[in-house]
């Protein structure tokens, strides 16, 4: 899921672990953990584009990682408080440093997504502020000693870490789990990459249990409970799929269309409006269902022809076995208006209901042909979200 959710899960797995013993900063220990698996996307700054679209959530995201990783960092943060290291005006910069590293990373993510200038303004603003927070109560105050065990870390680290990669699980993008054993792509596809149904009780538990003496019991009781109430609506965006799942199956079958397989999964931000792909023998079928809508049955099916014949004779370049492996083989070429091809993941849908123009589809790679060579180039465009797009989604989620 989104670094956010990721980063806070983190946090409230350390809290659970090791706040009654270390206050606050088990949550930040944990949060670092529970980020530690998306470092892996800084290998876009080694490799080309779509080699690093395979290596995210692959060993980084891996049982394997969760345990040598928290071996290694529960040797390191224990000798870092034995040695009274942590104390030190030098440690405190680079954490400071390394606070802001994370957090501009944060925003400017967060920007890609949505393109928009308030959200650069706000992260502004809350770097202000969060730096006068960790200069006025972490640089210039003096910290108390830590007592936690290295077994105690251990175990923090390894469920931060691990918690991060399960999580991702339930998402279409899919995770490398079983990596280096296996590339299979583990995806429940239950919920979105980023829901903040899922993310705001875990954020308002940790928040508030920051505030909590460690030694108040309401401490835990309200760190647990934004847990139980985030574990709770994951569980329930297991019934929407599944009754998705039966209204998308009725549908197809009203409209007497055959198919091999089917996916289906929610958009984005929430747990209400669902896409249904499906496949055929020439063409997947799409479509679009919010539980809002005034019958429970599909409006829609939009036909997308596979064209797989259009990069036939490019089946063996690796750019292309490797987007065939990432989309799970749900992907159509179309040819662009500059004659370049176009390979769209369609299970991850689209801006429109009715997938007209090249860029209505989310994720899509241009293929560039030229003296032989291939170059594979992820698009990004068509993805600016203003008022009025905003807004035709929202109105689409509430079945308008």
């Amino acid at each position: 899921m989104d670094s956010l959710t990721q980063l806070t899960l983190g946090a409230a797995v350390g809290e659970a672990v090791l706040g009654k013993k270390i206050g606050n900063r088990a949550m930040v220990w944990g949060a670092f953990g529970g980020l530690l698996p998306d470092f892996d996307v800084f290998a876009r700054f080694f490799t080309d584009e779509i080699t690093a679209l395979a290596f995210h959530r692959g060993f980084m995201h891996s049982i394997v990682f969760s345990i040598i990783m928290a071996f290694l960092l529960g040797w390191l943060v224990s000798w870092l408080y034995r040695s009274g290291t942590y104390r030190r005006r030098r440690y405190k910069g680079f954490v400071l440093f390394f606070i802001y590293g994370i957090y501009t990373l944060l925003i400017l993510g967060m920007n890609m997504i949505f393109q928009s200038s308030t959200i650069l303004i706000g992260g502004v603003i809350g770097g202000v502020a969060m730096g006068w927070f960790l200069w006025s109560s972490y640089i210039s105050a003096e910290l108390n000693e830590v007592t936690a065990t290295r077994k105690g870390w251990i175990l923090l680290f390894f469920l931060s870490i691990i918690t991060h990669p399960i999580l991702d699980c339930f998402t279409t993008f899919g995770t490398q789990i079983f990596q280096p054993f296996s590339d299979y792509r583990v995806s429940w596809d239950n919920i979105s990459v980023a829901d903040p149904a899922y993310t705001i009780p875990l954020l308002l538990g940790v928040l508030i249990a920051s505030f909590i003496s460690r030694n108040n019991n309401k401490r835990q009781i309200v760190n647990w409970t934004g847990i139980a109430i985030s574990s709770a609506y994951m569980m329930f965006t297991f019934y929407h799929k599944n009754e998705f799942n039966k209204i998308f199956e009725m549908g197809m079958a009203r409209e007497g269309i055959a198919y091999n397989r089917y996916m289906s999964g929610p958009s984005i931000l929430n747990n209400f409006l669902w896409l249904g792909v499906a496949e055929g023998d020439s063409a997947y079928y799409h479509a679009y269902y919010s539980f809002f809508d005034k019958e429970p049955k599909i409006k829609k099916i939009n036909v997308l022809p596979k064209h797989h014949e259009r990069i036939a004779h490019l089946e063996d370049r690796r750019e292309i076995k490797i987007l065939k492996w990432f989309s799970k083989d749900y992907y159509n070429v179309i040819v662009r208006k500059d004659g370049r091809l176009q390979l769209n993941d369609l299970r991850f849908g689209s801006f429109e209901e009715e997938l007209k123009e090249e860029n209505d589809y989310i994720f899509k790679f241009i293929l560039t042909e030229k003296n032989g060579q291939l170059s594979v180039d992820e698009s990004r465009e068509g993805r600016k979200i203003n008022r009025e797009a905003f807004k035709k989604y929202i109105d689409r989620v509430l079945g308008r």
